[in-house]
């Protein structure tokens, strides 16, 4: 993360993964590999992460953006698993105040309704009793169209509130993969294992191409971790295992903020199924969401929302907020993520276990399933398991994930240091010490700060222009067409760091329209499936 040449310091790690012998290769650079590769380096061990495209490039960019403690895995009878991630967001509040914040809930209460009143405070009773802290209450008609003023589904006759929290899932891999780098471990973006096998001293010897250069370099390893999501299974059958998993999509919608301006998270049970829908105000916009459907396509290729999925989800906003009477042409943009759930033979998707599974099959250990708040508790159930392939002793604990976030300007406004704070952590001071009053101007519409541009450029491996705009900020996602109208500023502000020339830029502009267009806008004309 320091000052040298974002070219240079990656062709130094290209070398470095080929000549150093490894304790540990995790494979897969979302939240889970993220947070393997930080347990095992803050334990001393020689790491190496790889990632076949971005950092969080999968389900880990794409998420509902929530750290929750599983209320619905509760009323699903899921004790251990609600239990785990209760616990965990307690403890990502306390060393990420910034990052992951508490966010109120608004579940209204209408006759006729599942699940009625009464049963649902005595979920959140012991949902919060987890949590060691107790906050919910019951808001009367008048009091809870005055919390959510337009809040109107049919026979409302008051509201449960409750308290959860949010982040930004694609920064929350950043901070934890900063944690990682911090102690020791070498970390790439666009490197892919193109094959793995094990040596007769019992090392695995793998092959990893570098996407960038197209070179190809050998890597030795004591132990490895896939940790790669929804792809999880393709390792597995390298090695004798069956498939497993049960890709699951989830699909979002965004809206400016100004269309359906709300403080509260609204959560429902649809009026057409009962699956668990909600929306919330996020990064200066609000977010709608989820589906839950089989995800039939080509896992290499970037899932994308339906027709039929965008109707539902705005069909559950209109029956909560009537006279809001949103169309898809309210609509700024749209993501979709596929989580990698283990499988089960039937049931139906929303009910699918949210727990995840560990396997150690000859010599491969894989970590899958399970969720973005309980990411330290799987990073430890795999470590358990290649601590012997690796040779080192390992003990579970409860040690903090986070450097205590460092000090900041304090003539900048709470706002501006609560950001930065969130984004960078212990390096907040160091990598923004040089800012001045425009770095620190909001980009209109949005809640990101310019100076975020430049940090990433040249800083956080951005090899594409969508590495920059859809995750390591996220203005792909919250502004009109990707946030192409500001394409001269951004270029203006990066270009000294990414030092792509015009060549490059058009290239890569191209390449984001065509991307943008694709996955982050509403279908125009894609085949349509089933109701979610």
């Amino acid at each position: 993360m320091g000052d040298v040449n974002r070219v240079t310091a990656r062709a130094s790690d290209l070398a470095r993964m080929q000549t150093q012998p490894w304790d540990l290769v995790v494979i897969g650079g979302g939240i889970t590999g993220a947070g393997v590769a930080q347990q095992a380096a803050r334990r001393g061990w020689r790491v190496l992460l790889i990632e076949q495209r971005d950092f969080a490039w999968g389900t880990s960019s794409r998420s509902s953006k929530l750290v929750h403690g599983g209320l619905r895995y509760l009323k699903e009878g899921d004790i251990k698993t609600t239990l785990h991630s209760v616990r965990e967001r307690e403890r990502l509040m306390r060393e990420a105040p910034e990052l992951v914040e508490p966010q109120s809930f608004l579940f209204a209460d209408c006759t006729g309704r599942k699940p009625g009143r009464w049963l649902f405070q005595l979920g959140l009773m012991v949902y919060e009793r987890m949590a060691g802290k107790l906050s919910h209450f019951y808001a009367k008609l008048n009091a809870a169209q005055a919390l959510a003023p337009g809040l109107a589904p049919p026979l409302m006759r008051g509201a449960m509130v409750y308290v959860d929290a949010k982040t930004d899932d694609a920064r929350l891999v950043w901070r934890v993969l900063m944690e990682a780098q911090r102690d020791g471990a070498v970390l790439l973006n666009y490197a892919q294992a193109q094959s793995l096998q094990r040596n007769a001293k019992g090392d695995t010897e793998l092959i990893v191409r570098d996407a960038i250069s197209g070179q190809a370099y050998p890597v030795r390893a004591r132990a490895i971790v896939n940790a790669t999501g929804v792809w999880a299974d393709r390792l597995r059958l390298a090695v004798g295992g069956k498939p497993m998993l049960r890709p699951l999509r989830g699909s979002h919608l965004v809206l400016p903020f100004w269309r359906l301006p709300i403080a509260q998270s609204i959560s429902l049970m649809h009026p057409r199924d009962g699956r668990p829908v909600f929306f919330y105000p996020w990064e200066g916009a609000t977010l709608i969401g989820t589906t839950d459907l089989d995800h039939k396509g080509d896992l290499d290729v970037e899932a994308s929302i339906t027709q039929a999925e965008v109707d539902y989800l705005l069909e559950a906003v209109n029956d909560q907020f009537p006279s809001a009477a949103l169309t898809p042409a309210d609509v700024s943009a749209c993501y979709a993520g596929v989580r990698p759930v283990v499988a089960q033979a039937t049931g139906e998707a929303s009910k699918a276990a949210r727990d995840h599974a560990v396997l150690d099959e000859s010599g491969l250990v894989t970590v899958a399933g399970g969720k973005l708040t309980t990411f330290r508790l799987m990073a430890q159930d795999a470590l358990a398991l290649a601590a012997p392939h690796a040779g080192k002793p390992f003990a579970r604990d409860d040690a903090a994930l986070f450097t205590p976030t460092s000090a900041l300007n304090p003539h900048w406004s709470a706002a501006v240091r609560h950001r930065l704070a969130a984004r960078y952590g212990y390096l907040a001071q160091t990598l923004t010490n040089a800012a001045d009053d425009a770095d620190l101007q909001t980009i209109p519409g949005t809640d990101t700060l310019w100076l975020e541009l430049a940090i990433a450029a040249q800083h956080e491996a951005v090899q594409h222009l969508d590495d920059l705009l859809l995750r390591r900020t996220r203005l792909g996602i919250l502004l009109p067409r990707g946030g192409l109208d500001h394409l001269a500023r951004i270029r203006q502000r990066c270009e000294p760091h990414l030092q792509w020339g015009d060549a490059g830029w058009r290239s890569e502009t191209a390449r984001y329209q065509t991307l943008i267009a694709a996955h982050y806008q509403l279908p125009s004309a894609k085949p349509e499936e089933p109701t979610p």
